[in-house]
């Protein structure tokens, strides 16, 4: 289980099970909350997990957070990318500021990384890419993580300036991250979305992601009474 502060607040514990071990079972999940119960911690979440991953938690009394759609592609056909006023590069060292920036502004305060959280989702895959989208004047207005795992991808995180929403740069870096799965010959993609976050569902469509059936869930739990 990967534990730690969740987007840098103190007082809310972050869970979440490590890709490929066990499932954890409501013991081992009840004697990590002791745990952080005493650590001081009031409160914690889960990532995002899906039905099966959710046992161990349930069983414990967490109830969902966060509901979010599940979406995969199959990678047979990507889309080209459109020319854009912008470049897609490799992202630096000095752009985790300006990439932040951008995270805080396209999200709200639940969702919002911060660098710790930035370095994670880096990290959560054994491979990943850390592109961003700048003007011609050097600005970040947008960035994507993409991780692959064997055989299968993951657009980790994507943000875009609010200012430069529906511009096509969302599209771009998506549809950039796919043809680096695809060259490593990926054969699966997967992505997750708030349930409320139009804008990124249809954008995911569009460019050939497709609903799963079964969703995902963020859970918590109140520490306080332990």
């Amino acid at each position: 289980m990967r534990v730690g502060p969740w987007r840098g607040d103190p007082t809310v514990a972050y869970l979440n099970p490590v890709p490929g071990t066990p499932l954890p079972s409501p013991d081992f999940v009840r004697r990590i909350l002791r745990t952080l119960s005493e650590q001081g911690y009031r409160r914690a979440v889960t990532g995002a997990l899906a039905p099966a991953e959710q046992t161990g938690f349930r069983a414990v009394g967490f109830q969902a957070a966060e509901h979010l759609h599940l979406l995969a592609h199959d990678l047979r056909l990507v889309p080209p990318v459109a020319e854009l006023p912008v470049l897609l590069r490799r992202a630096a060292r000095t752009d985790r500021a300006a990439v932040l920036d951008v995270d805080a502004r396209a999200f709200d305060t639940f969702w919002r990384l911060d660098d710790p959280g930035l370095d994670e989702a880096i990290a959560a895959t054994p491979h990943s890419r850390f592109r961003v989208a700048t003007t011609p004047a050097g600005d970040v207005v947008g960035y994507a993580v993409t991780g692959r795992a064997g055989r299968r991808g993951y657009v980790q995180r994507l943000a875009v300036d609010p200012e430069r929403q529906r511009g096509g740069i969302g599209t771009a870096l998506v549809l950039d991250a796919l043809r680096w799965l695809r060259r490593w010959r990926a054969e699966r993609a997967m992505v997750n979305t708030q349930l409320e976050n139009g804008g990124a569902l249809a954008l995911y469509e569009r460019v050939g992601f497709q609903r799963e059936p079964l969703g995902l869930a963020v859970l918590g739990i109140d520490l306080t009474d332990r």
